[in-house]
């Protein structure tokens, strides 16, 4: 287990492989562990960095810091301490408000994010979120499918307040606004059978630059990269390997991923 002191307080990462920097962060439910084969995959050519915000995981419990402006605090911290540049994000639930919102207020130090089961607006999210338990959330979300179990061990570790304090101060739609205005390249992904965050509506969507684009995995629910692996790291590594400043568009997306996903 690797740590670093940031603000005088533990913050848990892991980290694999060699190359640029893509940042992974998880949501509501669970910590850094269930990205643990897009790291694999994706460390044969990038360094991949996987953290526990605040309340979340192995990282310190400061209440005072669970909102998510502190938790993108936390991300600008960890980079700073690390000596990390240019990097990628890579975003779940809470994770992908993070990014979002680190996207949009440092675009000169992200080159690309995804957004997966990103909620735009608050009433995207289902309320049972703030008012489950963590093994009521995790057994909804994840239907039995294997490895689930050992995937989201750590949901319990969380601290209650830091899943309740995402709702502070929620600007998800007027961050996915400056994101756009700033052209930086945007994949939003989502799982068809998700039953905790909607899909972005037609108008949304609509409002994606030239350089985003959006993916329906049919198959896929909440945790499209355990319960459609294969599928996701596909889609993952073509996402990170475009070059810099072009267009999803210029890796026909749309038609492969149409057909992929099927």
């Amino acid at each position: 287990m690797s740590v670093v002191l940031l603000d005088d307080a533990i913050v848990h990462y892991e980290v694999l492989g060699r190359g640029r920097p893509v940042i992974f962060l998880h949501g509501w439910v669970g910590s850094w562990r269930y990205w643990i084969s897009s790291m694999q995959v994706t460390s044969t050519s990038y360094r991949a960095y996987a953290l526990d915000l605040w309340g979340f995981g192995d990282t310190a419990h400061r209440e005072e810091r669970y909102d998510v402006k502190a938790q993108t605090a936390l991300v600008r911290s960890f980079l700073d301490e690390m000596g990390i540049g240019k990097i990628a994000l890579v975003g779940h639930g809470l994770g992908a408000l993070v990014a979002l919102d680190f996207a949009s207020t440092h675009k000169e130090i992200v080159d690309r994010v995804m957004l997966v089961n990103c909620a735009l607006e608050k009433e995207q999210v289902a309320s049972r979120l703030y008012s489950d338990s963590t093994d009521k959330l995790v057994n909804w979300l994840t239907s039995d499918f294997p490895d689930a179990q050992s995937a989201l061990g750590d949901a319990t570790k969380a601290d209650p307040a830091a899943i309740l304090a995402s709702q502070r101060g929620f600007i998800a739609n007027d961050l996915y606004t400056m994101l756009n205005k700033q052209h930086t390249p945007c994949l939003l992904v989502n799982g068809a059978k998700d039953e905790l965050v909607e899909q972005p509506t037609i108008e949304q969507i609509r409002e994606l630059s030239m350089l985003g684009h959006h993916i329906l995995l049919e198959e896929s629910g909440h945790f499209p990269m355990l319960d459609s692996a294969a599928t996701f790291n596909r889609l993952l590594t073509d996402f990170l390997a475009l070059d810099s400043g072009l267009s999803i568009k210029e890796l026909d997306v749309k038609e492969e991923w149409r057909r992929r996903v099927r």
